[in-house]
């Protein structure tokens, strides 16, 4: 009998405070259906609803130059209360490459300094012949350029 090696895993958080509200930042943030709201290598984006109308998907397609042409994304979760958002890539080419990935998007009131920290957090399986830190730094790349254009655009909306 084969046994396959375990998988590895990867997990991280990126945290970024922004100088503005935190209902600015979440008012940004929560809207699935349109992530070029703060995401910049987004070419387009649509949205649908699974049959049974429990699932919502973005379908997004990549501006040119990035690693990925297209991903699918299902919203798993978008608490307005504690201001989470959750989502998992489940499709489109930018899956093979960030299997199993899911994000955890959370918004926070740093209580001192009236600034909002958002805070994404995010596990995703590490294939065989890939390195875990090669993947980490690929995903943090990505994460970290975003909340940087997200603090970007909530600023300039204050």
């Amino acid at each position: 009998m084969n046994k396959r090696a375990p998988t590895k895993k990867c997990s991280y958080t990126l945290e970024k405070t922004i100088n503005a509200p935190l209902d600015i930042v979440w008012s940004i943030v929560r809207q699935f259906n349109n992530p070029k709201a703060y995401r910049f290598f987004i070419r387009s984006c649509s949205s649908s609803t699974s049959a049974s109308g429990d699932d919502v998907y973005r379908k997004i397609s990549h501006v040119s130059g990035f690693p990925a042409k297209t991903s699918v994304e299902r919203l798993d979760l978008l608490d307005d209360e504690m201001h989470v958002m959750v989502f998992s890539l489940v499709g489109g080419d930018q899956s093979r490459r960030l299997v199993n990935y899911q994000g955890v998007i959370s918004v926070h009131e740093d209580g001192y300094t009236k600034k909002t920290v958002v805070r994404e957090k995010y596990t995703v399986d590490v294939a065989e012949d890939d390195d875990v830190e090669d993947v980490r730094v690929f995903v943090d790349t990505i994460v970290g350029l975003n909340l940087k254009s997200l603090a970007r655009v909530a600023e300039c909306q204050e």
